[in-house]
C-alpha cells in the first residue's frame, strides 16, 4: 500500500519574502550548521573529539533555551556516547509524547552539513521557538549519536537504544518526527529524481518542497503532519505513507521507533535523490538554502504545535 492522497493541496504560489521572524530563524540555522559542519566538521565514532563536541554543542544550546538536559550515555567500542536530550513537559496530557529528533553525527568522511546538521539545527530551533509554552502533550527534542553507517539500523544506533528504553520506561511517544537532510532545494526541472516504485508515481520532478514520509503503520501521522504543514506554512509538501521495506522509506532515527511500535515519520528534503553532495566531503555549509529551510523548520514547529495540542483540549 502506497498512500498518496493526503489533505489539501501542496502550496503553488510565489513565496513572499521572510518576515522578520523568520529572517532571524534562518541566520540561527546558518551559525548552527556552520558550527556543527563547518567548525567542528567530520564528527563520528572515528572522530571522537569532534562527536563530543558536538554533544556538548547540543546539550549547551538547549540550556541556552531554557531547558534542563538529559544524557542518555552508552558505551561502545570503548567511547562513551551521549544522546541529547531536552523536554517541554505537557499539562493536561503531559505523559504522551511528541518527540522531535535528529542525527547530529556525520558519515565518515563527511563534514554533514545537509547531512545532518541541518536536522540537528532544526531541532535546535524549534525548541527554542516553543521553549516556554504550554501544550496538553509533553514535547520533547533528542539530539541522537551513530545514525550513519556502519551503526545505521543496528543495535549501535543511538535512536534504536533511546527507542528501546522508551518501549522499557513504558512511556507513551504517540508521535515521532525525525529530521534529516532538510536543506536542499531548487527550481530546476528534473532536479528530483524517486526510487521505484515512486518513480512511477505523479510526484513532483522539482526539488522545491518537503517530504514527509512514514511506513503504513504509521500513515496517520503522516495524514496529520503534512495537513498541518500545508495548512501553517505556506510551503510546498509531498507526502508518502508506504512499506517501511521500500528504498528510502526507513533510512533515518525513525526506524528505531517503528521497530518499538512506535509511530514515526521522516521530514526529509528526500537527500540523495536531489543533494549531489550526499555523503561526501563536499557536503558543506555553503551548499545549503537557509532561506528556504527556514520555511521549513518554522512550519514544522507549527506540525509540533498542532500535534501537542491546545493546553485546554482533550
Amino acid at each position: 500500500m502506497i498512500m498518496m492522497r493526503v489533505p489539501g493541496e501542496s502550496h503553488s504560489e510565489l513565496l513572499p519574502p521572510l518576515s522578520k521572524d523568520e529572517t532571524h530563524l534562518r541566520d540561527r540555522l546558518k551559525e548552527h550548521v556552520w558550527r556543527l559542519a563547518g567548525e567542528i566538521g567530520e564528527r563520528n565514532f572515528w572522530h571522537p573529539e569532534a562527536l563530543e563536541a558536538a554533544s556538548r554543542y547540543m546539550e549547551k544550546r538547549f540550556q541556552d533555551a531554557g531547558y534542563d538536559v538529559a544524557l542518555q550515555s552508552f558505551v561502545f567500542g570503548g567511547h562513551t556516547l551521549k544522546n541529547v536530550e531536552a523536554e517541554l513537559p505537557g499539562t493536561l496530557l503531559a505523559d504522551e509524547i511528541i518527540l522531535l529528533g535528529a542525527h547530529y553525527d556525520s558519515i565518515i568522511g563527511s563534514p554533514g552539513a545537509n547531512d545532518n546538521a541541518t536536522g540537528a539545527a532544526a531541532v535546535l530551533e524549534i525548541a527554542r521557538l516553543l521553549a516556554g509554552k504550554r501544550f496538553a502533550r509533553s514535547i520533547r527534542f533528542v539530539g541522537f549519536v551513530n545514525e550513519e553507517p556502519p551503526f545505521f539500523q543496528t543495535d549501535a544506533m543511538g535512536s534504536r537504544i533511546y527507542a528501546r528504553r522508551a518501549r522499557q520506561r513504558g512511556e507513551k511517544i504517540v508521535a515521532m518526527l525525525s529530521l534529516e537532510t532538510i536543506g536542499c532545494f531548487s527550481d530546476a526541472w528534473g532536479s528530483q529524481t524517486y526510487p521505484f516504485p515512486f518513480n512511477l508515481l505523479s510526484y513532483p520532478r522539482t526539488a522545491d518542497f518537503i517530504g514527509f514520509v512514514g511506513n503504513v503503520a504509521s500513515r496517520r501521522l503522516v495524514r496529520q503532519s503534512v495537513e498541518s504543514f500545508r495548512r501553517r506554512a505556506g510551503f510546498p509538501a509531498e507526502a508518502a505513507a508506504a512499506p517501511g521495506w521500500l528504498l528510502g522509506i526507513g533510512w533515518s532515527d525513525h526506524w528505531s521507533f517503528w521497530q518499538e511500535g512506535y509511530p514515526a515519520i521522516m521530514v526529509t528534503d528526500t537527500a540523495l535523490f536531489r543533494y549531489k553532495h550526499y555523503h561526501s566531503p563536499t557536503d558543506t555549509p555553503d551548499k545549503i538554502d537557509y532561506t528556504r529551510m527556514a520555511r521549513v523548520v518554522a512550519g514544522i514547529a507549527q506540525v509540533a504545535t498542532d500535534l501537542a495540542g491546545a493546553e485546554s483540549a482533550r
